[in-house]
């Protein structure tokens, strides 16, 4: 699959990494390990209780780690689940350090409490892109928080003389408002600025990626409650402890949102049974709308590749449906069958997130089309066979009529002159001997002529050469050939005897074309095995330019040659001569012959 650069579908796009267990379970007893040594002035507390908000903090760390580590899990690809698994413990950090008596550890505790912003503002600003940071809107908002926890909070406990603060080594009052003014504004920017983003993103987004974006919503809401709780705190001079409540109350719904979501994804792959069971009776007209049902893209465009190859597709209706580009917000995943592309699912990017998903609906889109090229195909085969048959019909009673014709103008009317010859030699046998004799040698030769008709007229519904082999029979067709021809049979067992007459009908068929209507001056017939077939070439130099779909002989041929699950191919560029070639199957022809028998 290709998210942005339409490249194929594949499984390297969702592949997970090499973590092992361990790997897991490390991180795993991390998180733990955080969130006990947290709690640890709540349950065992010494001095004075831990306020109740701070409590609600270290938990909310431990809900972030939580759901990080299973996102992280599942998509190991998706720096999501990472920046969620990172935001937990950095929520962790300034709890854990504050509680260790060295004054590097109680420095860094009070430099970093809100160190848990900077991912938690990359992380909803970039879930629709994976975790990862692709705008300039994005790098200047996570760089002015950077700014904030890297230079600005340093620098106010260089000036702040804030109790238990081993750093402060030129306390002056002024110097660290100004500062703190500062710090409260550059976070007002940035959490304004990562709000207006996510809106604009929310309102600019598909169906699916809207569903994508809620836990940035959520987060984004977030965000704006503690921006309005250092507004309010800045202009009173008082922390508001019930929007502090709301903001952490808040934080909660990321998580929770994220949870949802993943709970929808499981929902929708289990609708995937429906889209299954409904794979054998869905047609080219609706599959779009079921594939599209289940994978929740209304918007899903299903591209059908032409037959010029050029890699350009089409819908049902003929219009074009380009392939996305980078940054165009929709992903490509390709159906092939055989090892060729056969059509494309464009969806939205956000669907990236259910890779699972994704494959199954890719997976029934395989199986559907495959259905419909089996369909179409066993179509096609139906009509060829009922074709067929209507020209065997048509064959036959040609057949028929020209052997009872035959019958009748040659044979039938040499017999009955035999008949009137001998009744006139019975009547002038005793009065004139001499004139008797005269009539019995004109009826021997009449009855001569008569057998010779016969003969040809048997020959043409049951060759009797065929009866000492292929080869004699094809010499025999070349020496009464109207046109020079030269035979060349490879040597080895008999045919099957379907074979024998199917190459025996291609052969005089070809030759008879050849002297009628190609003007050749030369023909070749040549007969060899090629594996498990039996390959029959007949080549003239004639004029070329023969029709196949012409002439009934060659359709005759035609069929023939595929009832027995050949295939008849004529070469006959103008000019150029003609080649008719048959390639048929020995093995099944003896099968054939075998059951018959």
């Amino acid at each position: 699959m290709a998210s942005e650069t339409a490249q194929p579908h594949g499984v390297h796009r969702f592949a997970r990494t090499g973590h092992g267990p361990g790997f897991w379970i490390l991180l795993w007893a991390g998180a733990l390990a955080a969130e006990f040594g947290a709690l640890v002035p709540v349950l065992f507390p010494n001095d004075a209780p831990a306020e109740a908000i701070d409590v609600a903090f270290r938990l909310i760390g431990g809900s972030f780690a939580a759901c990080g580590l299973i996102a992280w899990r599942r998509r190991p690809d998706n720096h999501s689940g990472l920046l969620m698994t990172v935001t937990g413990f950095a929520f962790f950090v300034s709890p854990l350090l504050s509680q260790v008596a060295w004054p590097p550890a109680q420095v860094v505790a009070l430099w970093l409490p809100d160190l848990w912003v900077l991912p938690f503002v990359l992380l909803v600003l970039t879930f629709l892109t994976g975790g990862r940071v692709r705008t300039t809107a994005d790098r200047v908002l996570a760089g002015a928080v950077l700014l904030e926890l890297a230079v600005l909070a340093p620098l106010y406990l260089l000036f702040a003389g804030v109790p238990g603060n081993p750093v402060a080594f030129w306390p002056h009052e002024r110097i660290a408002e100004i500062v703190d003014v500062a710090q409260r504004g550059t976070l007002l920017a940035a959490v304004a600025g990562t709000a207006a983003v996510v809106a604009m993103r929310w309102r600019s987004a598909s169906k699916p990626g809207r569903r994508a974006l809620v836990p940035a919503v959520a987060g984004a809401a977030c965000l704006v409650l503690f921006g309005w709780l250092l507004a309010a705190q800045f202009l009173t001079g008082e922390k508001s402890m019930l929007l502090l409540w709301i903001g952490v109350c808040s934080l909660l719904t990321v998580p929770i949102a994220f949870l949802v979501g993943l709970l929808r994804s499981r929902l929708a792959r289990g609708g995937l049974a429906d889209l299954f069971r409904g794979l054998r009776t869905v047609g080219p007209d609706d599959l779009r709308g079921a594939l599209a049902k289940a994978l929740g893209d209304p918007d899903l465009e299903v591209g059908y590749a032409t037959t010029s190859d050029t890699g350009s597709y089409t819908d049902l209706d003929g219009r074009p449906v380009p392939l996305p580009g980078a940054g165009a917000g929709r992903s490509v995943s390709v159906v092939e069958r055989d090892g060729r592309r056969v059509a494309v699912l464009v969806y939205d990017r956000s669907l990236d997130d259910d890779p699972e998903l994704v494959d199954a609906v890719t997976a029934a889109a395989t199986i559907a089309l495959e259905n419909q090229h089996l369909h179409t195909e066993a179509r096609r085969r139906l009509a060829e066979v009922e074709h067929s048959r209507e020209r065997i019909i048509a064959a036959g009673d040609a057949e028929r009529r020209r052997i009872e014709r035959n019958l009748h103008d040659g044979a039938q009317q040499g017999l009955v002159t035999l008949a009137m010859q001998l009744s006139l030699i019975q009547r002038q046998i005793r009065s004139d001997p001499a004139d008797a004799e005269q009539l019995v040698t004109s009826a021997s030769d009449q009855l001569a002529q008569s057998l010779a008709e016969l003969r040809e007229l048997a020959r043409g519904i049951h060759p009797a050469a065929l009866d000492q082999g292929l080869d004699v029979a094809l010499e025999a067709l070349a020496t009464r050939s109207a046109v020079p021809t030269t035979v060349a049979c490879e040597p080895g067992p008999r045919l099957p005897q379907p074979i024998e007459f199917a190459a025996y009908f291609v052969a005089s068929e070809a030759l008879a074309n050849a002297a009628k209507h190609a003007r050749a001056g030369v023909v070749t017939v040549r007969l060899r095995r090629a594996g498990p077939k039996a390959v029959i070439e007949i080549a003239d130099d004639g004029v070329g330019g023969v029709d196949p779909a012409a002439g009934s002989g060659l359709r005759g041929l035609t069929d023939r040659v595929e009832a027995l699950r050949g295939q008849l191919t004529v070469v006959s560029p103008a000019g150029g001569g003609t080649v008719v070639r048959a390639e048929l199957p020995v093995r099944t022809a003896e099968t054939t012959s075998r059951d018959q028998g």
